[in-house]
């Protein structure tokens, strides 16, 4: 115990002095003022064999989340029976799923492995655009893939004739559109606050809470466009999913059989598990109130959406999926003939 409180108050003073070594002196309105140039950010200050047992962790559900995607990416461009708008949507939510825990879980081992790390404010704030972007981009493809699974199940004799390739690829570009452009907005707002004072963010990623917080400026404006770009991202996407699946339950329960109501149901049940769970977890950090909650707990609901939830869309879209199922099959034979005429 003695050592290891030892340890602690050297690595205290590591970032005292990091934090003064990443300081430089500035002039603004005839003042001196000290301007930060990067942020340290403290990860999950543990003991080091549980850092490195979550290092080791993250690092297995990076490379699965890796290749899961992958694999469905790869599945849905050569299978011709995964050549449907549904699968489509698929494989841009995988691209999504990439991006994001890419931008995320490098750094985080990083900082496991060094008990915590420097980011410049630039490299910081590009990961904050790009976990935006992947985000806001999976609010509108979920709600897309709503609408899809309402048009297959309510409307099944004009699903081919209204979801066509050409609608599906215009909506796909409409949701990556609104990912990476909309948000620059809430990018330049927060990035134009003056940070001079501690520059340590008591996270393990760029968010937008920690960052107002080490902000010296007025964040009013800030936070004015953070919640007028914010409410329209999640009441358009949560809208258009309620609404969607109040008339995909309606018309389940409205099948006679049950074997038709399975079938009905079997069809959208993995998006609604996927969007239970990423609505779940954004709404537990971004809006449910987190007085009293520690900084701990704040880190854990972060990792559902950053790291789990892109691991786990594959895994569920591909274990609850026949058709998945019986592509991986279908390519497992053709390597095998082909090796076999090899012979």
């Amino acid at each position: 115990m003695g050592e290891e409180m030892i340890i602690s108050q050297r690595e205290n003073e590591n970032y005292q002095t990091n934090e003064q070594s990443q300081r430089t002196s500035g002039k603004q309105e005839g003042r001196n003022v000290t301007v930060v140039t990067g942020f340290f950010l403290l990860g999950f200050q543990n003991h080091q064999n549980i850092r490195i047992f979550l290092f080791c962790l993250f690092l297995m559900i990076y490379c699965g989340t890796i290749c899961g995607n992958l694999l469905i990416i790869v599945l849905v461009s050569t299978s011709r029976s995964l050549h449907t708008p549904m699968y489509f949507f698929i494989s841009q939510l995988s691209i999504s799923d990439i991006l994001l825990i890419t931008n995320i879980v490098p750094n985080l081992l990083h900082v496991l492995l060094n008990n915590g790390g420097t980011i410049l404010i630039a490299d910081c704030f590009t990961q904050f655009y790009f976990f935006c972007a992947s985000e806001t981009f999976q609010c509108f493809l979920l709600s897309v893939m709503s609408y899809d699974r309402y048009l297959a199940i309510c409307n099944p004799l004009r699903y081919i004739s209204i979801m066509t390739n050409t609608l599906c690829v215009r909506l796909v570009i409409m949701c990556w559109g609104f990912g990476f452009f909309i948000i620059i907005i809430d990018i330049i707002t927060t990035s134009n606050l003056h940070y001079c004072g501690p520059n340590i963010i008591d996270h393990f990623f760029c968010d937008v809470v920690p960052l107002m917080k080490l902000a010296c400026s007025e964040t009013f404006i800030s936070q004015l466009g953070t919640y007028l770009i914010g409410i329209p991202i999640v009441l358009i996407p949560t809208t258009i999913i309620v609404v969607s699946y109040i008339y995909i339950i309606l018309a389940v329960l409205s099948i006679q059989s049950t074997t038709g109501r399975q079938k009905a149901f079997s069809t959208c049940s993995s998006h609604l598990i996927v969007t239970s769970i990423f609505y779940w977890s954004m709404f537990s950090v971004y809006v449910v109130p987190t007085k009293g909650q520690s900084s701990t707990i704040s880190k854990i609901l972060s990792l559902l959406y950053t790291v789990f939830t892109p691991f786990i869309n594959p895994i569920i879209y591909s274990l609850r999926n026949k058709d998945i199922m019986k592509a991986v099959q279908e390519t497992q034979r053709k390597r095998t003939g082909r090796q076999t005429i090899k012979w």
